[in-house]
């Protein structure tokens, strides 16, 4: 009769045999990976950042005077997480500062990937989505969506620089995203009224609502007419803080990016804090507790903010802490 030392070192052996051949048939034992797929909370592999405009802004003008056009598609520093490379902002957005200077061309292209532009300096700029040309101004959110041509362009003088968010690490889990260029630079293209046009949204309008709202805190989502968010995959909004309050404190599955419209304050991510200031823009990954708290002032701080919920929501993994639902029993 075998020892119980003789039975454990024929398992191991048995054990061993069996892991080999499950190799050679491309399957593996999810009893050795189950942690790995099953974790307790959610697991971002992105860290909060804050990228500095001060800092990025003289990089980015240099880049204009020795970067040609006829090399650069578009000219974009792209924001890179920390605890990732390129195109991860957060692990489901990518954002970029661009720019365009005087009499130059970002050449027409479409491709799948949904983006939208926040304009933060400059004028005479102009972006021609499908035909409709647009004409920036500063704090304008301009959708681009799916599959649209599009070119850029800059009138007068001095440069013209936003900033642009995509949902371009999507598709490194959906690889479908392409890019077809156009035949010519731009176009053909007409003038359209940005007050009116369905893709824009202008900051005069934004700010007026947000400045209606009594509450020290106010948060408003960018919506089409019909009420839906700007995109299937990118959700938008702004908040407004009188100065010296705050927000509350929100833990959400959703990650997202701030860009400071005006003002200046911090926010407490995970305990940390990350000080801010107007033109700064930064990033808060899935599941990470934050708190939003303005400066002394003078005037409210403005936050733009762009983010995957309405991607979360239409799958059904949209959660915050105070959650607890089974869709199954309530739907």
């Amino acid at each position: 009769m075998a020892s119980k030392t003789q039975t454990e070192v024929e398992t191991k052996k048995a054990t061993a045999l069996l892991l080999q051949n499950v190799e050679r048939t491309n399957t593996a034992p999810l009893w050795l990976q189950m942690a790995r797929y099953n974790p307790p909370l959610p697991n971002p592999t992105c860290v909060p950042h804050v990228w500095r405009y001060a800092d990025i802004r003289p990089n980015l003008l240099q880049a204009g005077e020795l970067v040609p056009e006829e090399q650069a598609e578009r000219r974009v520093l792209m924001f890179v997480n920390p605890a990732r490379e390129a195109p991860y902002t957060t692990d489901t957005l990518y954002t970029g500062l661009q720019l365009v200077m005087p009499n130059e061309t970002a050449k027409a292209h479409r491709h799948t990937a949904f983006a939208l532009r926040f304009i933060i300096e400059g004028e005479g700029g102009f972006t021609a989505v499908h035909g409709k040309r647009i004409k920036m101004k500063r704090g304008d959110v301009i959708l681009t969506p799916s599959w649209n041509w599009h070119d850029h362009g800059k009138d007068g003088s001095g440069p013209m620089i936003w900033l642009d968010g995509l949902d371009l690490p999507n598709f490194t889990y959906f690889p479908v995203h392409f890019v077809e260029h156009f035949a010519s630079p731009r176009y053909p293209a007409t003038d359209v009224d940005a007050s009116t046009s369905p893709l824009v949204f202008p900051w005069a309008k934004m700010q007026a609502a947000l400045d209606k709202e009594p509450e020290d805190s106010v948060t408003l989502l960018y919506l089409h007419g019909d009420g839906r968010e700007v995109s299937k995959t990118i959700g938008a909004s702004a908040t407004r803080i009188t100065e010296g309050k705050s927000t509350k404190k929100v833990q959400e599955t959703a990650s997202s990016v701030y860009h400071v419209v005006q003002g200046s304050g911090q926010s407490v991510i995970n305990g940390e804090t990350y000080s801010w200031q107007q033109g700064d823009t930064f990033c808060i990954p899935s599941w990470h507790a934050y708190q939003h708290f303005a400066g002394a002032g003078p005037g409210p701080t403005y936050l733009y903010r762009f983010d995957d919920k309405p991607m979360l929501r239409s799958l059904g993994f949209y959660r915050t802490s105070d959650m607890d639902t089974d869709t199954l029993v309530s739907e």
